[in-house]
């Protein structure tokens, strides 16, 4: 018999899937319920009953795990951003590496066992990005999305977000308040300010145009905040989930953000991809560089190689490095990185991911590392097929979805590379999301 919607359940919570939400078991059917841990005995609401799944919400812990904390968040789990302030970040690591053994073993049918997560030193404010959404509710907020919603839920101190994220998003917040600069509304398209972005000491404001009172903005944020490296508008003014538009305005200071990774300076453009968490990045790409191998003698080809932070780590262990990124901004960025460090063997290429490989399979450029680093969405069969057909040695595979990374693994097997090791790098600490390195040899 199938649980009721709306009625209340004593049930057992025997794991998670894998969104992190607990598992238990009513007469048979699978329940999904946020914010339990394994082990507990809780009281439960039925929300929503399908055909093999029902959903249910917590109400009270009967019985509550070792592992249960009080949340140091005020808005968890209202907001929408994180999944386990309720969690010791013991039983967190524990999760995030029985995840990758599931889908490592389920998707990519592997007989492998993955190696230990590389947890975090810190788990508190440890983001160097933030994308607040600005809105109306009694005078002018900015936060997160409620889960599954573009209704804002207020926060003026993200955990997770940098101390000048939080504070320059408040400053941000009074300027527009005393001068009725007015936020976006999605349902009429009418207002200014759509989102306030912050990266390292960068303030980005989008905008649907250009607001009044920039002056008085620009002074009162160098008043209480003297970091701030930049301040720039960015235009978009259209209907669209897409938070970056295309043109940007500097108001002040400098466009790019100049960040140190791995031993390297960086000048990062607005637009491109940079790792949120600094330390487990430069976690992230030791370990991808310790498994590529590098003598010194080979040439290695970075797909999807961003502002070229990879690209560039690599490059000082190897004879030859040339990155791929489809960002024009981001490619520029690369190359003048690579000339800010000096670096005079690596090589940077604007272009779609499989396109290029093919282009330099077809120059019969001889990579003998590949090293990849896509999107969630993973490879397309045909990069895939195309690496192979360049031949490494080795594939270093950077992952920031474990199920697509099983999915691609379970093909580069089929091609003749063989999985060595995968490693979870928990790159975000309180989300369920985790990273992984898969090294694979042909």
């Amino acid at each position: 018999m199938q649980p009721v919607k709306n009625q209340e359940y004593d049930v057992e919570i025997s794991g998670y899937n894998s969104d992190g939400a607990g598992v238990a078991r009513i007469n048979g059917q699978v329940v999904f319920v946020p914010g339990v841990i394994r082990g507990e005995i809780c009281k439960i609401k039925i929300l929503k009953v399908n055909k093999n799944i029902a959903y249910g919400k917590l109400v009270s812990v009967e019985k509550a795990s070792p592992f249960r904390i009080e949340s140091a968040c005020e808005v968890f789990p209202k907001c929408g951003g994180c999944d386990f302030w309720h969690m010791a970040y013991e039983e967190e690591l524990r999760f995030k590496e029985e995840q990758v053994q599931n889908v490592i073993t389920r998707i990519g049918g592997l007989d492998l066992k993955v190696e230990t997560v590389v947890g975090a030193k810190n788990t508190f404010h440890y983001r160097n990005k933030a994308q607040f959404p600005v809105g109306k509710s009694g005078g002018c907020v900015c936060g997160f999305y409620r889960t599954h919603s573009h209704d804002i839920v207020p926060c003026d101190d993200c955990k997770i977000q940098s101390h000048f994220a939080n504070a320059v998003a408040q400053t941000v917040l009074s300027w527009m308040s005393d001068y009725g600069i007015e936020p976006y509304e999605e349902k009429t398209g009418k207002g200014v300010v759509r989102h306030i972005y912050v990266r390292n000491t960068m303030l980005c404001l989008i905008v649907t145009k250009k607001p009044a009172m920039c002056d008085e903005l620009i002074a009162r944020v160098k008043e209480k905040h003297p970091e701030t490296s930049g301040i720039l508008l960015n235009y978009n003014k259209e209907n669209t989930n897409v938070i970056l538009g295309k043109t940007l305005e500097t108001l002040y200071g400098e466009t790019d953000v100049i960040d140190t990774l791995c031993g390297n300076v960086f000048a990062i453009a607005p637009h491109a991809f940079y790792q949120v968490n600094h330390d487990q990045a430069e976690t992230l790409y030791g370990i991808a560089i310790e498994k590529a191998k590098l003598t010194g003698d080979e040439t290695v080809l970075d797909l999807y190689c961003g502002a070229g932070t990879i690209t560039l780590a690599l490059a000082r262990h190897a004879k030859k490095v040339i990155g791929v990124e489809i960002i024009p901004q981001a490619v520029e960025n690369a190359r003048e990185n690579a000339k800010l460090n000096g670096i005079e063997n690596a090589e940077f290429i604007c272009g779609d991911a499989t396109k290029a490989a093919e282009t330099l399979k077809e120059r019969n450029v001889r990579a003998d590392v590949v090293v990849v680093d896509p999107p969630r969405k993973g490879l397309t069969p045909d990069l895939i097929k195309t690496i192979g057909e360049i031949a490494p040695k080795r594939v270093v595979y950077v992952s920031c979805d474990p199920a697509t990374l099983a999915r691609d693994l379970k093909l580069f097997e089929e091609i003749g590379y063989e999985t060595k090791t995968v490693t979870p790098v928990d790159m975000f600490p309180r989300t369920r999301h985790c990273e992984c390195v898969a090294l694979l040899s042909k």
